[in-house]
């Protein structure tokens, strides 16, 4: 007994007081016992046997505006009598004097109920009754006697026909409203409690220096904590779980020593591509692939002697003459490699550790894994002794520590900017082997136009798909998603 809170004992002599020894919290609630804290209370005395909590619930009917129509009138009957009205079973749907918009909501439920045949006769509507129709006149209606009831008296779900519920939910005629109530009930050991013996004493949650001081400690109740206790989940403030992980990423990356480098969401096709060696013809460079801006159209181009050294680049291994013009389009990014160039044009030191959580834009079919506007991490290394084995080193070590992927393998590719080339992929648990990214080594006729002699391993992959492996979902679309359940419970740390 001593064991118990102030609360506790507060509700227990309650329920002794009573006839019955079982009441609501909602019964108890007095001046100093709200409801709240008689929920509270229960569960603890229920955690040591005193009392059990019985629970009910209690699922109403209620008509709604559009039951107080149906309560007057049901179209597929309406229309049904009208057809009786003529002296026959069959007529044209014109021909009735029948409320427009009531015969075009009939007209579905006299097929649904196979209540009538339809057929089109020089585009006038015939409506035939069938048996079950002519049968279902000749008795009121199920329907409209269980919306009278409901609109007149309470009415619990299970006094009305389950199909007749189905029926005027999917008509909404009808809400439901459930209610769920509690029941304290004392045990056989708590009944037999003395109420005399139960004393409720000064109680206090804080051993504080006063109370030491004068010796009242020896007379106070410290309260007890039960931690097990359910309690109601409180949901703080925190970042969206996707900018927490883009946020994480950063910070990695600075701590590894990487520079950060940064560029404009709207780029000219020279630093998207002229300048990462794609000629001016390649299919990539469509507008079925790429984004183009409407207004304005053009940029400016770089310095004179950077401009004349992509030309050469471009002419003299691609083979074609190379347009300026066509350079100066712009362009939503397509990817983050253009912030590379950009980097290797400004100057990098050696060795250099560079990287970019670039926002990138490319027409696509939005799937479970493809999005038209995402994410790509772009980094480069640049130093004279960097290898091919470097760059899988490095893939492999920030797929597996960073987006945590178990399962990690490369296969050769194609770009026009590196040689060698590669494409990473890791496993999903539930989508099989999902694409990363690419990566490889500069080409040489990127590099030195830019300024650059010395090696430099290059990786661009898609950050939304990292996401998805650490924050463990299947559809990259829910990364943006307003689901409140999973923002709540999702934290990324």
């Amino acid at each position: 007994m001593n064991a118990l809170t102030n609360e506790e004992k507060k509700v227990l002599l309650l329920l002794l007081s009573s006839e019955t020894g079982a009441a609501s919290p909602e019964a108890l609630a007095s001046g100093d016992m709200v409801a709240v804290a008689i929920h509270r209370a229960s569960l603890g005395l229920a955690s040591r046997g005193f009392i059990t909590i019985e629970e009910s619930v209690k699922t109403t009917l209620r008509i709604t505006n559009e039951g107080e129509e149906l309560r007057s009138v049901i179209p597929e009957r309406a229309v049904a009598e009208a057809i009786r009205a003529t002296g026959g079973t069959s007529a044209y749907l014109d021909e009735l004097a029948i409320d427009k918009r009531l015969s075009g909501i009939a007209l579905g439920w006299l097929k649904k109920r196979q209540w009538a045949e339809m057929e089109k006769e020089g585009g006038r509507m015939r409506v035939t009754l069938t048996e079950p129709a002519i049968e279902a006149l000749g008795r009121p209606s199920p329907l409209q006697d269980a919306l009278e009831r409901i609109a007149t008296e309470v009415v619990m779900l299970e006094e009305v026909d389950a199909s007749i519920v189905s029926d005027l939910k999917s008509r909404k005629a009808i809400e439901m409203r459930t209610e769920r109530t509690r029941t304290l009930v004392l045990t056989d050991a708590a009944r037999a409690v003395d109420p005399a013996s139960i004393i409720i004493r000064e109680e206090v949650t804080q051993l504080t220096p006063d109370l030491v001081r004068n010796g009242r400690w020896k007379d106070v109740q410290f309260k007890r904590f039960d931690v097990s206790v359910p309690v109601k989940p409180l949901y703080p403030g925190k970042k969206q779980p996707y900018l927490a992980f883009l946020d994480s990423l950063k910070a990695q990356f600075v701590a590894l020593g990487f520079q950060e480098m940064r560029g404009p969401l709207i780029e000219t096709e020279f630093w998207n591509f002229d300048a990462l060696f794609q000629p001016q013809n390649h299919p990539a460079r469509d507008w079925t692939d790429t984004y183009r801006l409407i207004s304005p159209k053009q940029g400016r181009l770089p310095d004179d002697g950077t401009v004349e050294a992509v030309k050469r680049s471009h002419e003299s291994s691609w083979k074609y003459v190379w347009d300026p013009e066509k350079a100066r389009n712009l362009m939503p990014r397509a990817h983050g490699t253009c912030l590379s160039a950009r980097q290797l044009h400004a100057g990098v030191s050696l060795p250099g550790k560079y990287f970019s959580i670039a926002r990138c834009f490319r027409p696509d079919v939005l799937d479970r894994t493809h999005l038209i506007e995402f994410n790509q991490i772009e980094g480069i290394i640049c130093d004279e002794s960097l290898t091919f084995r470097n760059l899988l080193g490095v893939l492999k070590q920030f797929a597996e520590e960073i987006a945590g992927a178990r399962q990690v393998r490369f296969y050769p590719d194609y770009y026009p900017f590196t040689e060698p080339s590669v494409q990473m992929s890791a496993k999903h648990p539930d989508l099989g082997w999902v694409e990363f990214g690419g990566a490889g080594i500069f080409r040489s006729e990127l590099t030195r136009p830019l300024g650059v002699e010395e090696p430099v391993i290059a990786w661009g992959l898609g950050v939304d798909r990292l996401a998805m492996f650490k924050l463990g979902i299947d559809d990259i679309r829910y990364l943006f998603s307003d689901d409140i359940t999973w923002l709540r419970r999702e934290v990324m740390m």
